[in-house]
């Protein structure tokens, strides 16, 4: 069977007065840029594939579930044979069903997703899906390279003599101290895979590490950050008919504090230019070549618990009125994720692998070692990595993380076996 691809987009933009990034920054005012769902269907066999990205700050547990499901649903397929990440701006939903019943159910707390704005999104999943594969296009060449972001990423933890955090460097540095320290631990390299229908570019996917965040999470002005300004510039450079998918690589701990600053707005502009940049460099080195394999692996993981959480002490914060809107609505989330756990309902990591590339798909936000592990790991084979997917246990720290300590950690929902539990998620779906 001759493969196919059907490239779709649907609108996920929220209402004013949405909640954003879990409720506890202000709800959305103003709608600066609209959120964009962008992805494809793959046609093959036994069944086809689906990929997508959305603008959100995260989709987790049930809520990641549901719409893969329905994407799954519209393109005849199974869920596990679906992938969905976030890009993970902030000024933009984080949505988890269960954390949202949690809230509502005290009363006193902002929602944290609209159901109903939730099922309009699913149906506009299922009709778009729909739509695209009225008429797909051959899927007949790929082709991959890479160019270097030049300064946008910077390692957010920085150590001290005794290999302790010293400082976290935050999104929009306010002071040079922090600016002038080295980048860190990151991965410069802006990955490209380019989907063609003959000698037409027909999709185009980039993969960078990076949290999307310039400023944010003050006014409730809804956008697409810089990296979605990006993707824009690339559509309106690029093959009138080619669809531009970005995915946010393993960025738990890594943003753009180093180069970013907290005075100034328009730097938001200056990331994006930056980040286009690297894009058309990128594109200017792909070299189709015809498609001879096509395969899609999965694994399960469900990484232990973080022994620092129980649910009784996670209902009485979420119980203490006196507590600020933010130490109530994240152990809400916690909680959310303990009873998952509980029921042993485990995340579906899935890769797609064409040719020599193979495209890895990833949860939550982890730290950018699994990105440059997997890399390291099969130096043979052009490795693009998207975190970011099922949100569920939020950060995914590496083991040594935790002798460190810092922010992330005492966030992460799992504990220090996170990473040998990844790891060999991300060697089961290379080994198959």
């Amino acid at each position: 069977m001759p493969y196919q691809i059907a490239p779709f987009r649907f609108d996920v933009t929220v209402p004013i007065g949405h909640s954003l990034c879990g409720g506890w920054i202000p709800a959305a005012s103003r709608i600066d840029s609209p959120l964009e769902a962008l992805g494809f269907v793959l046609l093959t066999e036994p069944q086809p594939v689906v990929v997508c990205t959305l603008d959100w700050t995260g989709l987790c547990n049930d809520a990641h579930l549901q719409l893969r499901q329905a994407l799954a649903k519209a393109a005849g397929t199974t869920a596990d044979r679906v992938a969905v990440q976030c890009v993970h701006q902030h000024d933009a939903p984080f949505a988890c069903l269960e954390t949202d019943r949690i809230v509502r159910a005290q009363g006193d707390l902002p929602p944290n997703m609209d159901p109903q704005f939730f099922q309009t999104c699913l149906q506009r999943a299922e009709t778009a899906v729909k739509e695209s594969l009225k008429s797909p296009r051959r899927l007949t060449h790929v082709a991959s390279a890479q160019a270097e972001v030049e300064q946008v990423a910077s390692n957010r933890r920085v150590l001290n003599d005794q290999g302790k955090i010293l400082k976290n460097r935050s999104v929009a540095a306010s002071s040079d101290d922090i600016r002038d320290l080295p980048a860190g631990v990151i991965d410069p390299w802006l990955k490209t895979v380019a989907f063609y229908d003959g000698k037409e570019k027909v999709a185009a996917c980039y993969y960078y590490a990076v949290h999307p965040i310039s400023y944010c999470c003050t006014e409730g002005h809804v956008n697409s950050e810089f990296v979605g300004q990006a993707r824009k510039l690339k559509a309106e450079h690029d093959a009138p008919d080619c669809l531009h998918v970005y995915f946010t690589g393993c960025a738990g701990n890594i943003n753009a504090g180093k180069y970013n600053n907290s005075d100034h707005h328009e730097n938001r502009s200056v990331l994006a230019q930056r980040i286009f940049a690297a894009m058309e460099r990128a594109s200017a080195q792909l070299r189709p070549e015809p498609i001879k394999r096509l395969q899609w692996t999965t694994a399960d993981f469900l990484p232990p618990v973080n022994r620092a959480f129980s649910i009784a002490e996670l209902e009485k914060q979420i119980n203490d009125h006196s507590r600020r809107v933010v130490h109530r609505n994240r152990p809400a989330f916690t909680l959310a994720w303990l009873r998952r756990h509980a029921a042993q309902k485990p995340i579906t990591l899935s890769g797609l692998h064409v040719n020599q590339i193979s495209l890895l798909y990833l949860p939550a936000e982890p730290f950018i070692e699994y990105q440059l592990r997997t890399q390291m790991l099969y130096p043979e084979r052009f490795m693009a990595v998207a975190g970011y997917g099922d949100g569920g246990p939020w950060y995914l720290p590496t083991a040594e993380a935790y002798f460190q300590g810092g922010y992330e950690v005492s966030v992460a929902f799992s504990g220090p076996e996170v990473d040998q539990h990844l790891m060999r998620g991300i060697q089961k779906l290379m080994q198959k």
